[in-house]
């Protein structure tokens, strides 16, 4: 399924677990560095340096950029160290997150009741998925060198839902579909 990002509630209302998706679209990278100061800002009601309202933060510390690229690899890293910031931020309107692994029961829990989705992609992958970007612009803390934030564009970056507004889980799907019944 295509969909573009920012994203919309009617989109993120047809997005069900195990979905296939290709994003197209603005997403923003951040990753703890970055998370830490964005919870500091929300927390002194300070401005956000971008509104994330409607948008999708992929937790990426792309590598630099070889000659005649836009940008190094650009893998997915683990969600989970995401999971204490990420209900604030969801507050604050953002819709998605793409990374890798699964997210923690208060996460999942403030996915359904902001009405977000979580994505995830390809760990080991990130040559390829840097591929999808087709522009990169410098947002904030430019001083956390790969982990600061920048404004991505991308055209069908991979992903599939991990956990929708449902409360479906992708990671619990998969366990149960292969677990052994006993007796």
């Amino acid at each position: 399924m295509k969909v573009s990002s920012p994203l919309d509630l009617a989109t993120v209302e047809r997005l069900t677990a195990g979905t296939e998706v290709s994003i197209s679209g603005v997403v923003y990278t951040a990753r703890d560095a970055a998370h830490k100061r964005l919870i500091a800002a929300l927390e002194k009601g300070e401005k956000l340096p971008f509104d994330p309202a409607g948008q999708t933060i992929y937790y990426t510390g792309p590598s630099p950029a070889r000659p005649g690229r836009i940008i190094g690899a650009a893998g997915p890293t683990t969600s989970s160290r995401m999971d204490i910031y990420t209900p604030p931020l969801l507050a604050a309107g953002l819709r998605a997150m793409i990374g890798k692994g699964s997210r923690s029961p208060v996460v999942r829990e403030a996915i359904q009741k902001h009405k977000a989705v979580y994505f995830v992609t390809i760990g080991g992958a990130g040559a390829l998925l840097a591929r999808a970007i087709k522009r990169v612009e410098m947002v904030a803390y430019e001083d956390l060198g790969a982990e600061a934030i920048l404004r991505l564009t991308v055209e069908d970056l991979p992903a599939v839902v991990a956990n929708d507004i449902y409360g479906g889980d992708l990671f619990e799907q998969g366990q149960a579909k292969y677990r052994r019944l006993p007796g």
